[in-house]
Order: C-alpha cells, then sequence, then structure tokens
C-alpha cells in the first residue's frame, strides 16, 4: 500500500469521530476526553486532540494516531486497522491484507511441526485409524470438528514419525528438542503412539505442539503433552485462540475453560468464543492476551474441588491485573464437555447468560468448609469478606456487601465498617468516597533520558523545534534518541512539514524504529509548548551528556594501561568537569 493512500486515508478520518465509534468522548475546550480502554481507567483520563489528530492517556501513557488506536483496542495489524478506519470513514481502501506469515526465526521447527500434524491427520484417515474413528464418534465428535480441529493419530511402530522425518533429512537433535522423538543412546522411538493427537496451536494458527490421549483401555496415562521448545511456551497461548478471536471480538465476551475437549465442545455446538487454560494458572502473557481481547471474562472451569481452587485462583490473577472476571460453575456433571453431552448446549447457554460476578463466587467460596452458626467460622468468613472488599474501588459494592453480611448475620454494621476501614491503609475515607482513579506506576527515567524525550516530542509538534535541534544540538548521545531525531528530520525534509499523526502513520512499517518512538511519544511530558521550553530542555540535554561522558572517561582512566594516553584522558576529564561547573 503507498505512503500517499495511507496518508490520505489518515488525513480524511477524524480521530474524533472513530474513537466516539468505540467508547463516549466528552468535549473540554478543544479537545475530547473519554475513559481510557488500555488499562482500568475509572475516570476519563484519555485525552484525543482534534487538531493534532492523536490520543494520550494521562495516566497510563497510551498514545498515538487514528490507526494506532484501532490497532491496539481491536488487537489487528496495522494495515487491517487502516481497512477499518477506511470503513469506518466511507473511504476506498485499495491495500492488500496477507495472511499472516509463519515466523521466519526456527522456520525448520514450524516446518517440522506442519509435517507432523499431516502425518497424524493422514493416520487417523487408514484402516488402522478405525479404533480411533469409532472412539471419536462415542464422544460424540463428528467427521467436520475432526477436520476442523485438525485431530490426528500417533500409531506404533509400522507409522513411526520418526523414521519420515529422518527420510527428510531433518536432525535427530532437532525433533528430540521439539518433542516428537525420545533418544536413549542409539534407540529412537515417537514420544506418541496409539494415542489421538490434539495439535496446540500458537496464535498465529501455527501447529507447535500435540496433546495425545489414550482411546484403548490400558495403563498408561491418560495424556501426554508436548514438552516446551523453542517454538512451544505453553505458557504463552491459550488453547483454541486462533480460531476463537474473531468470535470474541463480535461477541465482546471470552469464555475461558480448563480442558482442550472443553472448548472443541463448545466450538463445535457454535459457542465459538471460547478458549482453554494450557495449565492450572494463567501467566502473565496469558493475562496480556485476555487483556489485548478486552471483552467481558467468563471462567468456566470443571466442576470439582481442584477446578473451583482454579477458579478462585484465576479469578484473583485476573483481578490484580485490572480484569473483573464472570464466573460459571456448573453442577452435577464434570467438565462443560461432559455437561453438553448430557444436558445439551441451550442448557449450557442459558448458564452463560446467568455468570455470577467474581465477587459474589468469593463470597460463596469463602464459606466453603465452614459451619457459620460457629462463631470462628463466622469471624473467619467475614475477615476473608472484607479483606476481598479492600481490593475493590467501587464503595457501593463495599457498602451493600457488609450490609448484607450485618443483616444475614446479625453483625453490628458500624463494626464491620470500621473493619473495612483498618483494612483500607493509608486511604482516607474522602479518597474512597471520591472513587479516584489509581495512576498508573511510572518507570524510572533519567533526567538525560526525559529530556531527550520531551525535545523529540517539540520536534514532533512544530517545524521550528527541527530548526533548533539541528542548529544548536544536531545529536542525541544515546542511539534510539538518535534514530528517532534523524527519522523526524528526514521526514521533514522530504515532505517541507511535520505533523506527529502523520509520521506516527510514516513510521509504522519501520521496525528498527516504531517502538522506540512510540515509547517516547508514550512517555512524554511537556505543560506548555514553548520556545522558553525548549531551549532549557536542549541545555539539560548538553549538560547531562556532559556527565555521561565524564563517567566514560573516567571508566577509560580506570582501565588505561599507557601512561600517555592516561594522561590525555585526565586533561579531557579536567576540561569537560570545567565546562560542568561552567554551564552549571
Amino acid at each position: 500500500m503507498q505512503d500517499q493512500e495511507l496518508e490520505n486515508i489518515r488525513k480524511q478520518a477524524n480521530i474524533v469521530d472513530i474513537i466516539s465509534s468505540y467508547l463516549p468522548l466528552t468535549q473540554k475546550g478543544k479537545n475530547y476526553f473519554g475513559v481510557c480502554p488500555f488499562h482500568e481507567d475509572h475516570s476519563p483520563s484519555m485525552s484525543v486532540s482534534a487538531d493534532k489528530q492523536i490520543y494520550k492517556c494521562f495516566s497510563c501513557g497510551a498514545a498515538g494516531n487514528v490507526f494506532t488506536f484501532v490497532k491496539e483496542y481491536e488487537n489487528v495489524s496495522f494495515l487491517e486497522a487502516v481497512k477499518i478506519v477506511a470503513e469506518k470513514s466511507g473511504l476506498v481502501f485499495h491495500g492488500h491484507i496477507k495472511e499472516t506469515p509463519v515466523i521466519k526465526n526456527h522456520q525448520e521447527e514450524y516446518n517440522i511441526m506442519d509435517l507432523a500434524l499431516k502425518f497424524y491427520q493422514n493416520n487417523l484417515n487408514t484402516n488402522e485409524g478405525l479404533k480411533a474413528k469409532e472412539y471419536l464418534k462415542n464422544r460424540k465428535l463428528k467427521e467436520s470438528v475432526i477436520k476442523d480441529f485438525d485431530l490426528g493419530l500417533a500409531l506404533g511402530k509400522n507409522y513411526s514419525l520418526n523414521n519420515l522425518l529422518l527420510k527428510k533429512n531433518y536432525k535427530i537433535e532437532t525433533l528430540v528438542n521439539l518433542g516428537l522423538v525420545n533418544r536413549n543412546g542409539e534407540y529412537l522411538n515417537d514420544v506418541f503412539n496409539y494415542r489421538i493427537i490434539f495439535p496446540i496451536h500458537d496464535l498465529e494458527g501455527n501447529p507447535i505442539g500435540f496433546t495425545g490421549r489414550i482411546y484403548e483401555n490400558n495403563d498408561q496415562a491418560k495424556y501426554i503433552n508436548s514438552k516446551e521448545s523453542v517454538i512451544f511456551k505453553k505458557g504463552q497461548i491459550l488453547f483454541n485462540y486462533h480460531r476463537a478471536k474473531n468470535a470474541i471480538k463480535k461477541e465482546k465476551e471470552v469464555i475461558i475453560v480448563e480442558g482442550n475437549m472443553d472448548a472443541i465442545r463448545l466450538y463445535s455446538e457454535g459457542v465459538k468464543n471460547v478458549v482453554a487454560l494450557m495449565g492450572t494458572s494463567l501467566t502473565k502473557d496469558q493475562v496480556n492476551i485476555i487483556k489485548n481481547m478486552r471483552a467481558k471474562v467468563i471462567l468456566m472451569l470443571d466442576n470439582d474441588n481442584a477446578g473451583e481452587i482454579a477458579t478462585y485462583q484465576n479469578g484473583n490473577i485476573l483481578v490484580s491485573s485490572g480484569i473483573n472476571p464472570f464466573v460459571v460453575r456448573l453442577t452435577n456433571e464434570k467438565d462443560p464437555d461432559e455437561y453438553i453431552i448430557k444436558n445439551g448446549i441451550e442448557a449450557l447457554i442459558n448458564n452463560l447468560k446467568k455468570p455470577l460476578s467474581f465477587l459474589d463466587f468469593k463470597l460463596s467460596y469463602f464459606k466453603k468448609d465452614k459451619d457459620l452458626n460457629k462463631t470462628e467460622d463466622l469471624v473467619s468468613y467475614i475477615k476473608e469478606t472484607i479483606a476481598s472488599l479492600k481490593t475493590i474501588d467501587d464503595e457501593l459494592t463495599r457498602n451493600i456487601t457488609i450490609k448484607k453480611i450485618s443483616d444475614t448475620y446479625n453483625v453490628p454494621l458500624d463494626m464491620l465498617e470500621a473493619e473495612l476501614n483498618k483494612s483500607i491503609p493509608n486511604v482516607s475515607k474522602q479518597e474512597v468516597s471520591q472513587n479516584k482513579p489509581k495512576v498508573l506506576d511510572k518507570k524510572k527515567i533519567s533526567k538525560y533520558d526525559r529530556a531527550c524525550i520531551n525535545i523529540i516530542y517539540f520536534m514532533l509538534n512544530d517545524a521550528q523545534y527541527i530548526e533548533c535541534f539541528k542548529k544548536d544540538l544536531g545529536y542525541f548521545k544515546i542511539k534510539k534518541y538518535r534514530n528517532i531525531a534523524n527519522e523526524i528530520i528526514y521526514y521533514y525534509e522530504l515532505y517541507n512539514n511535520i505533523s506527529i499523526a502523520d509520521f506516527i502513520t510514516y513510521i509504522a512499517d519501520k521496525d528498527y524504529i516504531y517502538d522506540d518512538a512510540m515509547e517516547v511519544i508514550k512517555e512524554a511530558q511537556i505543560e506548555e509548548i514553548t520556545m522558553s521550553n525548549f531551549t532549557e530542555l536542549l541545555k539539560t540535554t548538553i549538560k547531562e551528556e556532559q556527565k555521561l561522558e565524564i563517567e566514560e572517561i573516567k571508566e577509560k582512566i580506570k582501565n588505561e594501561l599507557d601512561e600517555n594516553e592516561k594522561i590525555k584522558l585526565m586533561n579531557k576529564f579536567t576540561e569537560l568537569k570545567k565546562g560542568c561547573v561552567e554551564n552549571g
């Protein structure tokens, strides 16, 4: 797609109109404000500038132009974001969006896993696969489901995967590292034998691992999984995500189940916005995937003690990450798969329509194994409940909950309120009642970095600051700032103008600079864009660069063995120190 077309779409698409199609904006002066969708925001902290055609959150720092917003909000590629913006603006989009290519790193490993999957699929469709097919039929899995989920079959010695792969000249070490082959001295055997194969895909849909399930009665473990490898990190994926992501986006809701079969069953019955855990506890990477979905989260884990504990643990993980999940606890059957088989999909959908809030689930969970007629158990229940309430910002929710406890268990309300206030350290009642949003922790940035970041932001806002930078500084000591400044100057000289919104579009496909430039835009903190402020930033930068150079020379003096060179360095050190003193 041509830069000119991107620029035309960006200029004709009004960022206020586009963002308003996702969330409400209120005009205050020249700018518009709304609740930031990129962090847990309780009061409008995101500003949208109609003049500059950019947005910026004053809490988490999220910033960019109209394409950036749609890309981050919809969790799509840049070109897909351009297409969405064009369609919302009634403009023609001539670009071609290619299918996501397989990652170039570890291409051989991806090729091997793809070949292994085809091998297993072929096995299932042979005469030797009839028993496995019968097992799947008894599990109420239709032929279309088997095909949609790429199910396969690992057979015995006469159908050896390692023989096939070695004939293709793949190295034994690679096959062992991918978890497809076991090696015992000179003896090799397949990891998966006489098992139905459930492939595991990465977020883009590339096969990266397998789960093997026995289908005949024997003493082996029911399930075995591929070990982690250079392409398979189970903590970085969610089972079925690549199929479910479009449905999640459409429904604005994601259902998280425990087992692969649960996800397969729901998906095959038309509930397509479902993913499965790749373990018992959510990882940081998985939580980030869920956050990027920007969807209502429903935890529907197994109906047993372990599933209840996992619901509590994972719910707390999500809450601590700014996500307030809902919970569905099915009755009688072990898991969603069995529940659908015995009760039908409509019964399960009815459960999904009436999920518990995570708080209500916790209040029930805290009662587990307690006799609330006993004082000791009642005190324990109340303390656990109040401890959980302190994590909730909403005062109304807290007040209603303790009022319920007071009425139900005949505990004086003022006593519960006193206990709750004790449980919220360093927060005054007034602050709680105002329900102030939490300002996200900012990472520490040095004085020099801050000056460089702000200078670059000035340059992006007005060409006069580009000219001043070239004349009075011209160079940043740190490479990433130097690269961004050089790109801004090049852009300005190419187009004879500067616009922060257009510059973001211009660097969208420049991987060597995009992330650093967006980080600078995010971190910039400018009270007022004036020449006097810019001049102060230049002075700060020069002074801080001198300090950096002094530290470098001190290190060189310490390590220099040649006496003549050491004297030269010491003279330079003295000059720089003197210059530093003169510059304040």
